[in-house]
């Protein structure tokens, strides 16, 4: 079952620049959603439409099993949400900022002082945000996005400025929220390396269009698939015109020469023949590209 499922979703801010088009979401529930892309991918411009603050031009947006604008009050009121900068006042402390809200959600006052001990906040006191370092701040916006108990969570690049703590630390809290209150969570961002430590599913989006989507172990899956073979000699020029004889694409690249993966028997032909025509082989290793390297790719064949 899907917690949120968009259907050819498509927008443009002017008749020459569409922001978005067709995409199709489809974000498990009880996951954890990477929404990954580089900077002005359409990824905020995506959020702002599932949260209602952007008009729907064009597809369809359903959540909890319900069209959003049929039911857009009823829906958001389980969603919480940090898009962008920390909504927060400064000159309040953490507990004031959400006794505010506390009042405009009508949920129990309790659940105040459950918030802040669920971000690790419970002992700032009066310590006035204005004071907090970025990753408290980003805690404490957190803690606004739960006050009033969401069955999901939609954060824009929650990690962004953070220090190497606070990310480590944004990420265990996450982790918690989804594992302990079963909260599905999507979470935008431009950074594969640091989502693949925390997310369930992934979304690839690049210029509007989706490049990916998902499940973790189906990204990791092409990492499987795009296995090469390295090998370094003291004649590459003349070892890629052996292997163009025996129908071997090759190529080289700086000291090495790269070919798809092959069988062992066939790779043991190749350096026999090596050897046997008094080329020295230094070394011969299997290349795996790492997830990084499979999301550039992805990325840039737009």
């Amino acid at each position: 079952m899907y917690c949120l499922e968009t259907t050819n979703l498509v927008h443009q801010f002017s008749d020459n620049e569409i922001v978005l088009n067709d995409i199709n979401l489809k974000v498990a529930e009880g996951s954890i959603y990477g929404f990954l892309g580089p900077n002005g991918s359409g990824k905020t411009t995506t959020l702002r439409l599932l949260l209602g603050l952007l008009k729907k031009q064009q597809g369809s947006i359903t959540i909890f099993g319900e069209p959003f604008e049929n039911n857009r009050v009823k829906i958001l009121s389980k969603i919480g949400s940090l898009i962008e900068s920390p909504s927060i006042y400064g000159h309040l402390t953490a507990y004031e900022n959400l006794d505010l809200l506390q009042k405009i959600y009508q949920c129990p006052k309790s659940r105040i002082l459950e918030v802040l001990s669920l971000v690790g906040l419970s002992n700032t006191g009066g310590k006035k945000t204005r004071q907090f370092s970025l990753g408290m701040k980003q805690r404490l916006s957190i803690a606004v996005a739960l006050l009033h108990h969401p069955n999901l969570l939609i954060l824009d690049e929650p990690t962004n400025g953070l220090d190497p703590n606070g990310i480590i630390e944004i990420r265990a809290l996450l982790t918690k929220l989804n594992q302990e209150n079963g909260i599905t969570i999507i979470i935008s961002s431009h950074l594969l390396a640091e989502i693949e430590k925390l997310v369930t599913h992934i979304g690839i989006i690049n210029k509007g269009e989706m490049m990916f989507q998902g499940t973790l172990d189906e990204l990791r899956n092409k990492q499987n698939e795009l296995l090469f073979i390295s090998i370094e000699t003291n004649e590459n020029e003349s070892v890629i015109e052996m292997l163009s004889k025996e129908g071997i694409h090759s190529k080289i690249e700086g000291a090495k020469i790269f070919i798809p993966v092959i069988p062992k028997d066939k790779i043991a032909k190749i350096i026999q023949q090596l050897v046997n025509n008094n080329i020295e082989v230094y070394e011969v290793s299997i290349v795996k590209n790492d997830l990084e390297t499979i999301f550039m790719n992805l990325i840039n064949n737009l």
